[in-house]
């Protein structure tokens, strides 16, 4: 019996588990160890492993569906086949034992029997609900009536949650730490709004894709939430510096921050996070195009706890970003500079020999940057925590390179694309293709 079926038959009640034939008197192992003791063994188990349990005797099928061993439930492995029922038969089981429940990916899934969830697990503070498509603002308002100790909510992926969800979830759940609304598309700055002014607790707050979301809605966060240590906008393109310098100046505990493809944003959004968020760890901009070395240098000259950046796609910086970059950030481990077509040899020399690249840089992604040459390569050699370092379409780039380069760095991987010195003739007069040869040394 493979472990969906299996999962699914036994998800049942206790009055509805077949005889067994084991003699639960006579089994060494039950009169040698305590109840107790056994309960204690199972709480260790996951979800096939307690199934499987449930299956040796009638004592051990009581032990292994107590609720004590249901606090913690994860049902991705049996998504295809967790419907309704499942869940209304381990809220009654589970009640108010069970603390954390995911049902990612469980699309059967409808607001009846998470109804059943909220008013019989009460105690519930973790709930993941990602791309469960069926479920509706009824779930919501069941969970701001009944799950009064919610901290962490996903959301994600869940189309028809609108901004009545947020009020909902506002009105009854005011611990809330994390909330997950990325690409619940019909929420706006009125359904961010609510949730702010009623859940000033939130510390992470992801929304990815969420492109009706804009400034006030991220003022309001900002201005409530002042503990927010992670904060998601990417995709979020009405978000001007007008919101970035909001948080920069609420949010002084800030340690993430991602608004990636967020084309609106300028220096002056890196201004501000200088001037109020020198705590940041993470920092994500793909694909901010108007950002410029003048915004990175304030940025970097005050930001030292900077440990991974995405500037994919930045393409103004040159190798003054690096610099600045190798001066004050001496604890990044991790850098993408892909697409940035102005990066020389220089900057890379720059980066190469300061104290943050030779300790702790792990990662550098150098694809499409078109004047990187194997003088870049040499100069990473005394990175001795290099893992990896990304080459594609680097055409300066060679092999004899990237093997000097793992002679001093052997465990290092190296993704590289190589082009054919002669382009392959075109078949039937038709367009001329390049292919490209992918090599992961």
């Amino acid at each position: 019996m493979n472990h969906h079926n299996h999962f699914s038959h036994h998800v049942k009640t206790r009055s509805e588990i077949s005889q067994y034939s084991t003699d639960d008197d006579a089994a060494a192992i039950n009169r040698k160890l305590p109840k107790e003791l056994l309960l204690r063994i199972f709480s260790f188990l996951d979800v096939v492993s307690l199934c499987r349990c449930a299956q040796v005797s009638k004592f051990w099928n009581v032990l292994a569906l107590d609720g004590s061993n249901w606090q913690r439930v994860d049902l991705f492995d049996f998504q295809t086949d967790v419907e309704g029922p499942v869940v209304e038969n381990i809220s009654k089981r589970c009640g108010g034992f069970l603390k954390s429940l995911s049902l990612r990916g469980c699309q059967s899934i409808t607001d009846s029997a998470l109804i059943k969830f909220a008013e019989q697990c009460r105690n519930i503070d973790t709930l993941c609900l990602n791309n469960c498509k069926k479920i509706t603002d009824v779930t919501c308002a069941s969970l701001g009536k009944n799950s009064l100790k919610l901290m962490k909510l996903d959301l994600s992926s869940c189309p028809d949650i609108t901004n009545n969800s947020l009020k909902a979830l506002s009105d009854g759940c005011k611990f809330l730490e994390v909330v997950d609304i990325s690409w619940c598309m019909q929420i706006t700055n009125d359904g961010v709004e609510a949730l702010a002014k009623g859940c000033p607790k939130v510390k992470i707050f992801i929304a990815r894709g969420c492109n009706q979301i804009g400034d006030d809605g991220i003022r309001h966060l900002a201005q409530n939430a002042t503990d927010l240590r992670k904060l998601n906008l990417q995709g979020c393109q009405h978000i001007t510096d007008d919101a970035v310098n909001t948080i920069s100046l609420c949010c002084h505990a800030l340690s993430f921050l991602c608004v990636s493809n967020c084309p609106r944003l300028t220096d002056a959004s890196l201004n501000a996070l200088g001037t109020g968020c020198t705590n940041l760890k993470t920092l994500e901009v793909a694909g901010c195009s108007h950002l410029t070395d003048s915004g990175f240098q304030a940025l970097a000259r005050n930001c030292h706890e900077l440990e991974k950046m995405d500037l994919e796609e930045c393409v103004q910086i040159t190798d003054t970003t690096l610099a600045h970059l190798a001066l004050y950030c001496n604890k990044l481990a991790a850098l993408s500079l892909s697409h940035c077509e102005l990066i020389t040899d220089e900057g890379i020399r720059q980066l190469g020999n300061s104290p943050c690249a030779i300790e702790h840089l792990e990662v550098l992604e150098l694809d499409n940057c078109p004047l990187i040459t194997d003088a870049s390569l040499e100069h990473l050699m005394a990175c001795q925590s290099l893992e990896r370092i990304e080459l594609y379409d680097c055409q300066l780039i060679t092999r004899a390179g990237i093997r000097r380069l793992r002679t001093r760095l052997p465990d290092i991987k190296v993704h590289a694309y190589f082009a054919p010195v002669t382009p392959p003739p075109s078949v039937g007069g038709g367009r001329q293709r390049y292919c490209k040869c992918c090599v992961i040394l």
